[in-house]
Protein backbone atom coordinates (compact mmCIF):
# COMPACT_ATOMS: atom_id res chain seq x y z
CA UNK A 1 0.00 0.00 0.00
CA UNK A 2 2.63 2.61 0.86
CA UNK A 3 3.75 1.96 -2.66
CA UNK A 4 0.67 2.59 -4.32
CA UNK A 5 0.85 6.12 -2.12
CA UNK A 6 4.00 7.14 -3.11
CA UNK A 7 3.09 6.44 -6.78
CA UNK A 8 0.22 8.09 -6.15
CA UNK A 9 1.35 10.64 -4.65
CA UNK A 10 4.18 11.08 -6.96
CA UNK A 11 1.84 11.39 -9.84
CA UNK A 12 -0.35 14.04 -8.16
CA UNK A 13 2.46 15.98 -6.96
CA UNK A 14 3.01 16.50 -10.64
CA UNK A 15 0.06 17.57 -11.35
CA UNK A 16 0.45 19.99 -8.56
CA UNK A 17 3.77 21.49 -9.72
CA UNK A 18 2.13 21.62 -13.79
CA UNK A 19 -0.57 23.33 -11.83
CA UNK A 20 1.93 25.86 -10.16
CA UNK A 21 3.33 26.53 -13.68
CA UNK A 22 -0.36 26.86 -15.12
CA UNK A 23 -1.67 29.53 -12.19
CA UNK A 24 1.64 31.27 -12.78
CA UNK A 25 0.84 31.90 -16.71
CA UNK A 26 -2.71 32.37 -15.45
CA UNK A 27 -1.39 34.88 -12.91
CA UNK A 28 0.58 36.71 -15.66
CA UNK A 29 -1.57 36.85 -18.24
CA UNK A 30 -5.21 37.54 -16.27
CA UNK A 31 -3.52 39.12 -13.25
CA UNK A 32 -6.35 39.63 -10.46
CA UNK A 33 -8.87 41.35 -12.24
CA UNK A 34 -12.37 41.32 -13.90
CA UNK A 35 -11.24 38.66 -16.38
CA UNK A 36 -9.74 36.87 -13.04
CA UNK A 37 -13.05 37.16 -11.36
CA UNK A 38 -14.67 36.04 -14.45
CA UNK A 39 -12.58 32.93 -15.18
CA UNK A 40 -12.48 31.70 -11.34
CA UNK A 41 -16.24 31.19 -11.18
CA UNK A 42 -16.65 30.14 -14.54
CA UNK A 43 -14.21 27.23 -13.82
CA UNK A 44 -15.91 26.73 -10.31
CA UNK A 45 -19.22 26.03 -11.41
CA UNK A 46 -18.60 22.67 -13.01
CA UNK A 47 -15.82 21.70 -10.46
CA UNK A 48 -19.06 22.24 -8.47
CA UNK A 49 -20.61 19.77 -9.32
CA UNK A 50 -17.91 17.33 -10.69
CA UNK A 51 -16.79 17.40 -6.56
CA UNK A 52 -21.01 16.33 -5.79
CA UNK A 53 -21.56 13.81 -8.74
CA UNK A 54 -17.87 13.05 -9.44
CA UNK A 55 -15.02 11.91 -7.36
CA UNK A 56 -16.38 12.55 -4.09
CA UNK A 57 -19.23 10.76 -4.16
CA UNK A 58 -19.35 8.35 -6.86
CA UNK A 59 -15.80 7.22 -5.55
CA UNK A 60 -16.96 5.90 -2.01
CA UNK A 61 -19.91 4.89 -2.99
CA UNK A 62 -18.09 2.93 -6.92
CA UNK A 63 -15.16 1.09 -5.10
CA UNK A 64 -16.15 -0.76 -2.83
CA UNK A 65 -19.16 -2.10 -5.09
CA UNK A 66 -17.27 -2.83 -7.29
CA UNK A 67 -14.91 -4.74 -5.46
CA UNK A 68 -18.12 -7.10 -4.02
CA UNK A 69 -18.81 -7.38 -7.24
CA UNK A 70 -16.02 -8.41 -8.85
CA UNK A 71 -15.42 -10.70 -5.64
CA UNK A 72 -18.88 -12.41 -5.76
CA UNK A 73 -19.07 -12.77 -10.17
CA UNK A 74 -15.62 -12.20 -11.40
CA UNK A 75 -14.54 -9.92 -13.89
CA UNK A 76 -16.83 -9.85 -16.58
CA UNK A 77 -19.56 -9.50 -13.72
CA UNK A 78 -17.46 -6.48 -13.15
CA UNK A 79 -17.38 -5.10 -16.37
CA UNK A 80 -20.65 -5.44 -17.16
CA UNK A 81 -22.00 -3.59 -13.72
CA UNK A 82 -19.14 -0.73 -14.36
CA UNK A 83 -20.89 -0.46 -18.11
CA UNK A 84 -24.76 -0.16 -16.83
CA UNK A 85 -22.88 3.10 -14.55
CA UNK A 86 -21.22 4.08 -17.17
CA UNK A 87 -24.26 4.02 -19.08
CA UNK A 88 -26.27 5.96 -16.28
CA UNK A 89 -23.37 8.47 -16.02
CA UNK A 90 -23.29 9.57 -19.43
CA UNK A 91 -27.13 10.08 -19.78
CA UNK A 92 -27.27 12.20 -16.56
CA UNK A 93 -24.28 14.07 -17.72
CA UNK A 94 -25.61 14.75 -21.31
CA UNK A 95 -29.05 16.21 -19.28
CA UNK A 96 -27.13 18.32 -16.73
CA UNK A 97 -25.04 19.92 -19.60
CA UNK A 98 -28.21 21.07 -21.19
CA UNK A 99 -29.46 22.34 -18.20
CA UNK A 100 -26.61 24.28 -17.85
CA UNK A 101 -26.52 25.69 -21.09
CA UNK A 102 -30.09 26.70 -20.99
CA UNK A 103 -30.05 28.15 -17.64
CA UNK A 104 -26.67 29.57 -17.29
CA UNK A 105 -27.60 33.32 -16.81
CA UNK A 106 -29.89 31.99 -13.80
CA UNK A 107 -26.78 30.05 -13.00
CA UNK A 108 -24.66 33.18 -12.55
CA UNK A 109 -27.35 35.16 -10.45
CA UNK A 110 -27.48 32.31 -8.28
CA UNK A 111 -24.09 31.35 -7.53
CA UNK A 112 -22.73 34.91 -8.18
CA UNK A 113 -25.04 37.49 -7.43
CA UNK A 114 -22.62 40.21 -7.02
CA UNK A 115 -21.59 39.90 -10.72
CA UNK A 116 -25.30 41.69 -11.87
CA UNK A 117 -24.47 44.73 -11.06
CA UNK A 118 -21.03 44.73 -13.38
CA UNK A 119 -22.53 44.01 -16.67
CA UNK A 120 -19.17 43.13 -18.61
CA UNK A 121 -18.14 40.91 -15.57
CA UNK A 122 -21.92 38.96 -15.80
CA UNK A 123 -21.58 38.58 -19.68
CA UNK A 124 -18.48 37.23 -19.57
CA UNK A 125 -18.94 34.88 -17.04
CA UNK A 126 -22.28 33.53 -18.66
CA UNK A 127 -19.72 32.86 -22.07
CA UNK A 128 -17.09 31.34 -19.88
CA UNK A 129 -19.19 29.24 -17.90
CA UNK A 130 -20.94 27.85 -21.59
CA UNK A 131 -17.38 26.71 -22.35
CA UNK A 132 -16.18 25.01 -19.34
CA UNK A 133 -19.06 22.92 -18.01
CA UNK A 134 -18.56 20.13 -21.02
CA UNK A 135 -15.79 19.55 -18.46
CA UNK A 136 -17.72 17.83 -16.12
CA UNK A 137 -19.38 15.29 -18.28
CA UNK A 138 -15.70 14.02 -19.78
CA UNK A 139 -14.49 14.21 -16.20
CA UNK A 140 -17.01 12.51 -14.90
CA UNK A 141 -16.69 9.34 -16.90
CA UNK A 142 -12.78 9.65 -16.07
CA UNK A 143 -13.71 9.54 -12.55
CA UNK A 144 -15.80 6.12 -13.14
CA UNK A 145 -12.59 4.84 -15.11
CA UNK A 146 -10.24 5.77 -12.14
CA UNK A 147 -12.55 3.72 -10.10
CA UNK A 148 -11.90 0.63 -11.75
CA UNK A 149 -8.54 1.15 -12.35
CA UNK A 150 -7.72 1.63 -8.53
CA UNK A 151 -9.76 -1.45 -7.69
CA UNK A 152 -7.37 -3.45 -9.61
CA UNK A 153 -4.50 -1.33 -8.42
CA UNK A 154 -4.18 0.52 -11.36
CA UNK A 155 -3.32 4.03 -10.17
CA UNK A 156 -0.44 5.98 -12.28
CA UNK A 157 -2.98 6.76 -15.27
CA UNK A 158 -5.70 8.16 -13.07
CA UNK A 159 -2.94 10.30 -10.79
CA UNK A 160 -1.57 11.49 -14.21
CA UNK A 161 -5.28 12.50 -15.95
CA UNK A 162 -4.75 15.85 -14.30
CA UNK A 163 -1.65 16.66 -15.51
CA UNK A 164 -3.35 16.38 -18.97
CA UNK A 165 -5.57 19.55 -17.67
CA UNK A 166 -2.83 21.72 -16.38
CA UNK A 167 -0.60 21.77 -20.16
CA UNK A 168 -3.81 21.65 -22.30
CA UNK A 169 -4.47 25.19 -20.45
CA UNK A 170 -1.10 26.26 -20.56
CA UNK A 171 -0.89 25.46 -24.37
CA UNK A 172 -4.66 27.02 -24.96
CA UNK A 173 -3.23 30.16 -22.59
CA UNK A 174 -0.27 30.24 -24.85
CA UNK A 175 -2.04 31.13 -28.38
CA UNK A 176 -4.82 33.52 -26.18
CA UNK A 177 -4.33 35.83 -28.97
CA UNK A 178 -6.57 33.65 -31.11
CA UNK A 179 -9.66 34.14 -28.86
CA UNK A 180 -11.81 37.27 -27.48
CA UNK A 181 -8.93 37.40 -24.26
CA UNK A 182 -6.85 35.02 -22.15
CA UNK A 183 -10.06 34.02 -19.81
CA UNK A 184 -12.20 32.52 -22.62
CA UNK A 185 -8.89 30.92 -24.31
CA UNK A 186 -8.16 29.59 -20.34
CA UNK A 187 -11.69 27.90 -20.62
CA UNK A 188 -11.30 26.35 -23.80
CA UNK A 189 -8.06 24.47 -22.39
CA UNK A 190 -9.97 23.60 -19.52
CA UNK A 191 -13.03 21.92 -22.08
CA UNK A 192 -10.66 19.88 -24.31
CA UNK A 193 -8.21 18.71 -20.93
CA UNK A 194 -11.44 16.62 -20.01
CA UNK A 195 -11.59 14.82 -23.44
CA UNK A 196 -7.33 14.14 -23.33
CA UNK A 197 -8.28 12.89 -19.92
CA UNK A 198 -10.93 10.91 -20.78
CA UNK A 199 -8.83 8.95 -24.01
CA UNK A 200 -6.13 8.52 -21.29
CA UNK A 201 -8.26 6.89 -18.54
CA UNK A 202 -9.97 4.44 -21.75
CA UNK A 203 -6.91 3.18 -23.15
CA UNK A 204 -5.40 2.19 -19.59
CA UNK A 205 -8.45 0.39 -19.06
CA UNK A 206 -8.29 -1.09 -22.63
CA UNK A 207 -4.98 -2.07 -21.53
CA UNK A 208 -5.02 -3.76 -18.38
CA UNK A 209 -8.41 -5.56 -20.06
CA UNK A 210 -10.83 -4.00 -18.35
CA UNK A 211 -12.92 -1.63 -19.52
CA UNK A 212 -16.33 -1.29 -19.31
CA UNK A 213 -18.86 -3.40 -21.56
CA UNK A 214 -21.30 -0.94 -22.42
CA UNK A 215 -24.77 -2.45 -21.44
CA UNK A 216 -28.29 -0.61 -21.12
CA UNK A 217 -28.91 0.94 -17.46
CA UNK A 218 -30.64 -1.78 -15.07
CA UNK A 219 -31.93 -1.87 -11.55
CA UNK A 220 -29.86 -5.17 -10.74
CA UNK A 221 -29.33 -5.98 -7.24
CA UNK A 222 -25.66 -4.69 -7.55
CA UNK A 223 -26.97 -1.49 -9.14
CA UNK A 224 -29.40 -0.67 -6.57
CA UNK A 225 -26.67 -1.52 -3.90
CA UNK A 226 -24.54 0.93 -5.77
CA UNK A 227 -27.43 4.07 -5.68
CA UNK A 228 -28.41 2.86 -1.75
CA UNK A 229 -24.95 4.17 -1.27
CA UNK A 230 -24.60 6.54 -3.85
CA UNK A 231 -27.52 8.86 -2.66
CA UNK A 232 -25.64 9.25 0.90
CA UNK A 233 -22.80 10.04 -0.54
CA UNK A 234 -24.06 12.54 -2.55
CA UNK A 235 -26.05 14.04 -0.01
CA UNK A 236 -22.73 14.51 1.80
CA UNK A 237 -20.62 15.61 -1.03
CA UNK A 238 -23.19 18.38 -1.92
CA UNK A 239 -23.09 19.10 1.78
CA UNK A 240 -19.39 19.85 1.06
CA UNK A 241 -19.93 21.65 -1.96
CA UNK A 242 -22.70 24.12 0.00
CA UNK A 243 -19.03 25.75 1.97
CA UNK A 244 -17.71 25.60 -1.31
CA UNK A 245 -21.04 27.57 -3.32
CA UNK A 246 -21.01 30.21 -0.33
CA UNK A 247 -17.27 31.26 -0.93
CA UNK A 248 -18.82 31.97 -4.65
CA UNK A 249 -21.85 33.80 -3.39
CA UNK A 250 -20.05 35.54 -0.59
CA UNK A 251 -17.04 35.96 -2.73
CA UNK A 252 -18.67 37.99 -5.57
CA UNK A 253 -19.96 40.56 -3.26
CA UNK A 254 -16.34 41.03 -2.82
CA UNK A 255 -14.40 44.38 -4.54
CA UNK A 256 -13.39 43.24 -7.94
CA UNK A 257 -9.87 40.77 -6.88
CA UNK A 258 -11.76 39.19 -3.79
CA UNK A 259 -12.87 36.18 -5.73
CA UNK A 260 -9.15 36.05 -7.78
CA UNK A 261 -7.05 36.25 -4.28
CA UNK A 262 -9.18 33.41 -2.95
CA UNK A 263 -8.98 31.56 -6.28
CA UNK A 264 -4.77 31.87 -6.10
CA UNK A 265 -4.26 31.52 -2.00
CA UNK A 266 -6.75 27.97 -2.47
CA UNK A 267 -4.36 26.81 -5.73
CA UNK A 268 -1.53 27.13 -3.26
CA UNK A 269 -3.13 24.99 -0.56
CA UNK A 270 -4.45 22.48 -2.65
CA UNK A 271 -0.74 21.48 -3.28
CA UNK A 272 -0.45 19.26 -0.14
CA UNK A 273 -4.57 18.61 0.00
CA UNK A 274 -3.77 17.11 -3.51
CA UNK A 275 -0.71 15.21 -3.13
CA UNK A 276 -0.98 13.94 0.44
CA UNK A 277 -5.33 14.10 1.65
CA UNK A 278 -6.48 12.92 -1.90
CA UNK A 279 -3.56 10.28 -2.26
CA UNK A 280 -4.03 8.79 0.92
CA UNK A 281 -7.70 8.23 0.52
CA UNK A 282 -7.54 6.98 -2.89
CA UNK A 283 -5.28 4.34 -2.25
CA UNK A 284 -6.58 3.64 1.32
CA UNK A 285 -10.62 3.23 0.14
CA UNK A 286 -10.06 0.43 -1.73
CA UNK A 287 -7.31 -1.15 0.45
CA UNK A 288 -9.38 -1.20 3.26
CA UNK A 289 -12.94 -2.32 1.28
CA UNK A 290 -10.67 -4.98 -0.06
CA UNK A 291 -9.37 -6.03 3.56
CA UNK A 292 -12.97 -5.83 5.68
CA UNK A 293 -14.66 -8.01 2.57
CA UNK A 294 -11.33 -10.52 3.16
CA UNK A 295 -12.79 -10.11 6.91
CA UNK A 296 -9.70 -8.78 8.22
CA UNK A 297 -10.61 -5.82 10.16
CA UNK A 298 -7.77 -5.30 12.16
CA UNK A 299 -5.16 -4.99 8.91
CA UNK A 300 -7.87 -2.71 7.72
CA UNK A 301 -7.02 -0.38 10.85
CA UNK A 302 -3.33 -0.71 10.63
CA UNK A 303 -3.09 0.37 7.18
CA UNK A 304 -5.56 3.53 8.25
CA UNK A 305 -3.09 4.40 11.11
CA UNK A 306 0.14 3.73 8.97
CA UNK A 307 -2.00 6.38 6.26
CA UNK A 308 -2.41 8.83 9.14
CA UNK A 309 0.27 8.59 10.12
CA UNK A 310 2.59 9.18 7.32
CA UNK A 311 -0.26 12.19 6.09
CA UNK A 312 0.68 13.81 9.35
CA UNK A 313 4.48 13.67 8.54
CA UNK A 314 3.86 15.27 4.97
CA UNK A 315 1.59 17.98 5.62
CA UNK A 316 3.22 19.45 8.64
CA UNK A 317 5.57 21.80 7.00
CA UNK A 318 3.04 23.06 4.41
CA UNK A 319 1.04 23.73 7.56
CA UNK A 320 4.21 25.46 9.06
CA UNK A 321 5.11 27.49 5.80
CA UNK A 322 1.34 28.78 5.42
CA UNK A 323 1.35 30.07 8.90
CA UNK A 324 4.71 31.51 9.05
CA UNK A 325 5.86 32.62 5.31
CA UNK A 326 2.85 33.24 3.42
CA UNK A 327 3.91 36.07 2.20
CA UNK A 328 7.04 34.67 0.83
CA UNK A 329 5.05 31.71 -0.89
CA UNK A 330 2.35 34.11 -2.83
CA UNK A 331 5.47 36.53 -3.90
CA UNK A 332 7.45 33.92 -5.23
CA UNK A 333 5.10 31.75 -7.03
CA UNK A 334 2.87 34.49 -8.73
CA UNK A 335 4.61 38.22 -8.13
CA UNK A 336 5.21 39.00 -11.99
CA UNK A 337 2.98 40.20 -15.21
CA UNK A 338 -0.22 41.71 -13.92
CA UNK A 339 -0.53 40.17 -11.15
CA UNK A 340 1.00 42.49 -8.38
CA UNK A 341 2.46 43.04 -5.22
CA UNK A 342 -1.29 44.12 -3.44
CA UNK A 343 -2.84 41.05 -4.86
CA UNK A 344 0.07 38.78 -4.06
CA UNK A 345 -0.54 39.92 0.26
CA UNK A 346 -4.22 39.66 0.06
CA UNK A 347 -3.80 35.95 -1.32
CA UNK A 348 -1.59 35.66 1.51
CA UNK A 349 -3.85 36.80 4.40
CA UNK A 350 -6.34 34.16 2.60
CA UNK A 351 -3.24 31.67 2.68
CA UNK A 352 -2.85 31.98 6.08
CA UNK A 353 -6.64 31.43 6.98
CA UNK A 354 -6.38 28.28 5.02
CA UNK A 355 -3.19 26.76 6.59
CA UNK A 356 -4.85 26.34 10.00
CA UNK A 357 -7.46 23.84 8.38
CA UNK A 358 -4.72 21.89 6.34
CA UNK A 359 -4.04 19.39 9.01
CA UNK A 360 -7.83 18.29 9.38
CA UNK A 361 -8.28 18.60 5.70
CA UNK A 362 -5.39 15.83 4.74
CA UNK A 363 -6.87 13.35 7.57
CA UNK A 364 -10.37 13.60 6.67
CA UNK A 365 -9.89 11.75 3.63
CA UNK A 366 -8.22 9.21 5.68
CA UNK A 367 -10.74 9.12 8.69
CA UNK A 368 -13.99 8.18 6.34
CA UNK A 369 -12.55 5.59 4.82
CA UNK A 370 -13.37 3.99 8.19
CA UNK A 371 -17.19 4.43 7.17
CA UNK A 372 -16.99 4.50 3.53
CA UNK A 373 -14.94 0.97 3.48
CA UNK A 374 -17.75 -0.81 5.19
CA UNK A 375 -20.28 1.01 2.77
CA UNK A 376 -21.61 3.79 5.13
CA UNK A 377 -22.14 6.69 3.58
CA UNK A 378 -24.95 8.13 5.71
CA UNK A 379 -22.74 8.26 8.54
CA UNK A 380 -19.92 10.89 7.36
CA UNK A 381 -23.39 12.50 4.67
CA UNK A 382 -24.52 13.77 8.29
CA UNK A 383 -21.63 14.60 9.85
CA UNK A 384 -20.40 16.63 7.06
CA UNK A 385 -23.46 18.30 6.80
CA UNK A 386 -23.43 19.41 10.58
CA UNK A 387 -19.97 21.10 10.31
CA UNK A 388 -21.06 22.84 6.77
CA UNK A 389 -24.27 24.45 8.48
CA UNK A 390 -21.64 25.92 10.96
CA UNK A 391 -19.00 26.66 8.21
CA UNK A 392 -21.65 28.29 6.56
CA UNK A 393 -23.08 30.18 9.13
CA UNK A 394 -19.76 31.27 10.42
CA UNK A 395 -18.92 32.21 7.29
CA UNK A 396 -21.91 34.60 7.03
CA UNK A 397 -21.38 36.15 10.30
CA UNK A 398 -17.67 37.13 9.65
CA UNK A 399 -18.35 38.90 6.32
CA UNK A 400 -20.98 40.60 8.06
CA UNK A 401 -19.94 41.73 10.96
CA UNK A 402 -16.20 41.96 10.52
CA UNK A 403 -13.89 43.55 8.02
CA UNK A 404 -11.82 40.46 6.88
CA UNK A 405 -13.42 40.18 3.63
CA UNK A 406 -12.15 37.07 1.81
CA UNK A 407 -9.84 35.62 4.72
CA UNK A 408 -13.12 35.21 6.83
CA UNK A 409 -14.48 32.95 3.81
CA UNK A 410 -11.35 31.25 4.29
CA UNK A 411 -11.26 31.06 8.30
CA UNK A 412 -14.14 29.32 8.03
CA UNK A 413 -13.42 27.05 5.81
CA UNK A 414 -10.69 25.81 8.14
CA UNK A 415 -13.35 26.02 11.40
CA UNK A 416 -15.61 23.33 9.07
CA UNK A 417 -13.04 21.07 8.80
CA UNK A 418 -11.60 20.60 11.99
CA UNK A 419 -15.12 19.67 13.46
CA UNK A 420 -16.10 17.00 10.38
CA UNK A 421 -12.81 15.75 11.40
CA UNK A 422 -13.47 15.36 15.16
CA UNK A 423 -16.62 14.39 14.52
CA UNK A 424 -15.48 11.50 12.10
CA UNK A 425 -12.93 10.44 14.62
CA UNK A 426 -15.03 10.16 18.07
CA UNK A 427 -17.44 8.01 16.29
CA UNK A 428 -15.52 5.76 14.58
CA UNK A 429 -13.22 5.13 17.76
CA UNK A 430 -16.93 4.19 19.51
CA UNK A 431 -17.74 2.07 16.89
CA UNK A 432 -14.39 0.34 17.25
CA UNK A 433 -13.86 1.04 13.34
CA UNK A 434 -10.88 3.12 14.07
CA UNK A 435 -8.09 2.78 16.50
CA UNK A 436 -5.03 5.00 17.34
CA UNK A 437 -2.22 3.15 18.10
CA UNK A 438 1.19 3.65 19.49
CA UNK A 439 2.82 4.42 16.21
CA UNK A 440 0.21 7.36 15.68
CA UNK A 441 0.63 9.04 18.91
CA UNK A 442 4.84 8.79 18.30
CA UNK A 443 4.16 9.97 15.16
CA UNK A 444 2.21 12.67 16.34
CA UNK A 445 4.40 13.80 19.01
CA UNK A 446 7.66 13.65 16.31
CA UNK A 447 6.14 15.47 13.73
CA UNK A 448 4.74 18.22 16.22
CA UNK A 449 8.61 18.53 17.55
CA UNK A 450 9.82 18.80 14.01
CA UNK A 451 7.59 21.61 13.10
CA UNK A 452 8.30 23.88 16.31
CA UNK A 453 11.48 23.49 14.79
CA UNK A 454 11.04 24.53 11.17
CA UNK A 455 8.73 27.59 12.57
CA UNK A 456 11.54 28.50 14.64
CA UNK A 457 14.00 28.29 11.98
CA UNK A 458 11.25 29.97 9.37
CA UNK A 459 11.27 32.58 11.99
CA UNK A 460 15.08 33.85 12.09
CA UNK A 461 15.50 32.41 8.30
CA UNK A 462 13.08 34.67 6.21
CA UNK A 463 14.82 37.69 5.99
CA UNK A 464 18.15 36.66 5.51
CA UNK A 465 16.94 34.68 2.92
CA UNK A 466 15.10 37.90 1.24
CA UNK A 467 18.42 39.67 1.63
CA UNK A 468 20.47 36.89 -0.16
CA UNK A 469 18.00 36.92 -3.17
CA UNK A 470 17.89 40.35 -3.29
CA UNK A 471 20.07 41.46 -5.88
CA UNK A 472 19.10 38.94 -8.48
CA UNK A 473 16.10 41.64 -10.06
CA UNK A 474 12.77 39.80 -11.43
CA UNK A 475 13.95 36.12 -9.46
CA UNK A 476 14.93 37.69 -6.29
CA UNK A 477 11.45 36.34 -4.35
CA UNK A 478 11.33 32.95 -6.70
CA UNK A 479 14.57 32.41 -5.14
CA UNK A 480 14.09 33.66 -1.95
CA UNK A 481 11.57 31.33 -1.77
CA UNK A 482 13.43 28.29 -3.34
CA UNK A 483 16.18 29.01 -0.90
CA UNK A 484 13.98 28.90 2.27
CA UNK A 485 11.95 25.71 1.22
CA UNK A 486 15.50 24.20 0.20
CA UNK A 487 16.91 24.73 3.61
CA UNK A 488 13.31 24.57 5.85
CA UNK A 489 13.50 20.54 4.57
CA UNK A 490 16.59 20.27 5.62
CA UNK A 491 15.42 21.33 9.26
CA UNK A 492 12.72 19.49 9.25
CA UNK A 493 13.95 16.25 7.93
CA UNK A 494 16.45 16.45 10.34
CA UNK A 495 14.31 17.11 13.40
CA UNK A 496 12.06 14.31 12.00
CA UNK A 497 14.49 11.92 11.17
CA UNK A 498 15.81 12.08 14.87
CA UNK A 499 12.54 11.83 16.71
CA UNK A 500 11.17 8.98 14.72
CA UNK A 501 14.76 7.62 15.11
CA UNK A 502 14.53 8.32 18.97
CA UNK A 503 10.43 6.56 19.33
CA UNK A 504 11.60 3.62 17.15
CA UNK A 505 8.83 4.43 14.39
CA UNK A 506 9.31 2.87 11.05
CA UNK A 507 6.24 3.96 8.92
CA UNK A 508 7.93 2.00 6.01
CA UNK A 509 6.31 -1.61 6.08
Amino acid sequence: MLKNFVSVGGYTLLSRFSGFLRDMVLGAVLGAGLIADAFVVAQRLPNHFRAIFGEGAFNSAYVPSYAQVRQSEGLEGARIFSGQIFSGLLASQILLLALAWAFTPSFIDLLAPGFRDDPEKFQLTVTMTRITFPYLLFVTLVTLQSGTLNAHGYFAAAAFAPVLMNISMIAFLAIAFFFPNAGSAASWGLTFSGLLQLALTSYAAYRAGIIERIAFPALTAHVKRFLTILGPAVIGSAGTQIALFADTIIGSMLPTGGPSSIYYADRIYQLPLGVIGIAAGTVLLPEMSKLFAAGRPAAALQAQTRTMALSLVLAAPFFVAFIMIPDFIMRGVFLRGAFTAEAADASAAVLTAYGFGLVAFVLVRSAVASFQAQGDTRTPMMIALFSVAINVALKIVLFKYTSLGAVALASATSVGAWINLVLLVLLALRRGSMKLDLLLWKTATTVTSASAALAVFALLAALPAARLSAGLGRLADASGLVILGLAGTVVYGVALAGGLRLFGVKLRR
